[in-house]
């Protein structure tokens, strides 16, 4: 699968790897997915 970003949602990405929380973009995705998921969940 392949996704295209807009500039805000990339600086947003690299705004958290820079607080070192995260090792990679993925794993900020996967984060941002699962609280996604949780949230749909409580709907």
């Amino acid at each position: 699968m392949s996704i295209t970003l807009t500039s805000s949602q990339e600086q947003f990405i690299q705004t958290k790897l820079q607080t070192g929380k995260y090792r990679s973009a993925q794993e900020v995705l996967e984060v941002a997915l699962r609280l996604l998921d949780e949230y749909d969940q409580g709907l």
